[in-house]
């Protein structure tokens, strides 16, 4: 069975970026956090204390990834693994004590399922969609990231604030999508106008036949920052989460007779999210933020 990365979102427009994102992450250096900066919202209770698990008898940590969906994992100009899942994974081991013994592997993500039941991996850190049909045999840690969705406005369009003020007011959104059936239901003051695919969409907003689009944050953040927008538009209002629509989130999926290192990843994941480690990889990889 193939799983899905991330499903139900629409990933198709964001890979036309990969050959300026690959460029773009291998040479931006890790930054400090100015005030002003967004945050990255807290999934793990500051008061919540994980267990740490003991880890020592543990010969090697083998997490398994793929190539093919950056910001999240790639290779850079120099042939060598990148991106916000291999910064983390590296962090966890770090975290664990365990860094010696830690080792991260590439394969296409449609083998990632079996390379992890075959014992050929650990864990899968790839953007894997959390599905009740994968909860049968595997288990996933904790979420350490939501991809909200967000709605971009033209800058020509009328003023608007908030969601409310586009009441009436043509919204471009892909049609037969998650984010069309999530702007509909929440928002159902707005003029939806379905597009086919997203380039039609943001062409459309563009040339002002729509006042904003609804679309995936993480595609519209790195758009509206790149040529391709030519200074268009802005993000506004939100961000939206919703796990009925968008999923459980970003997680790390592993073997369900694996328990203790699910638990360990879990400590891991809380204390890097605690101590600002993960703040400080999620604005790496996202300095324009997604919320």
């Amino acid at each position: 069975m193939q799983h899905s990365r991330l499903a139900p979102l629409d990933f198709s427009g964001i890979f036309a970026l990969c050959a300026i994102l690959v460029v773009f992450f291998s040479s931006t250096p890790l930054r400090a956090q100015p005030a002003d900066e967004p945050a990255l919202p807290l999934l793990f209770d500051s008061r919540e204390r994980l267990a740490k698990p003991d880890l020592s008898s543990i010969v090697r940590l083998r997490f398994l990834t793929s190539v093919d969906f950056p910001p999240f994992n790639f290779t850079d100009q120099t042939g060598k693994l990148a991106g916000f899942h291999i910064d983390l994974a590296r962090e966890i081991c770090s975290e664990l004590d365990i860094a010696e013994k830690c080792q991260i592997q590439a394969l296409p993500f449609a083998d990632l399922e079996s390379a992890l039941a075959a014992s050929q991996g650990d864990a899968v850190i790839a953007g894997v969609a959390v599905t009740p049909e994968l909860r049968k045999n595997f288990a996933f840690s904790r979420a350490f990231l939501m991809l909200p969705a967000r709605f971009v406005l033209n800058s020509k369009a009328p003023a608007a604030t908030t969601a409310a003020s586009l009441a009436g007011r043509p919204v471009g959104v892909v049609g037969n999508t998650v984010h069309e059936t999530m702007l509909k239901t929440f928002f159902p003051a707005v003029k939806p106008v379905s597009f086919e695919d997203r380039n039609d969409m943001l062409t459309a907003l563009k040339e002002g036949r729509v006042d904003a689009a609804f679309a995936d944050g993480l595609q519209l953040s790195f758009w509206v920052s790149s040529p391709a927008s030519e200074k268009c538009c802005t993000l506004f209002d939100g961000p939206y989460m919703s796990e009925r629509f968008l999923g459980e989130g970003m997680t790390i999926m592993l073997r369900q007779k694996d328990d203790v290192l699910t638990a360990a990843i879990d400590h891991a994941l809380a204390a890097l999210s605690r101590n600002g480690r993960l703040q400080e990889i999620y604005l790496r990889y996202f300095p324009n933020g997604l919320y």
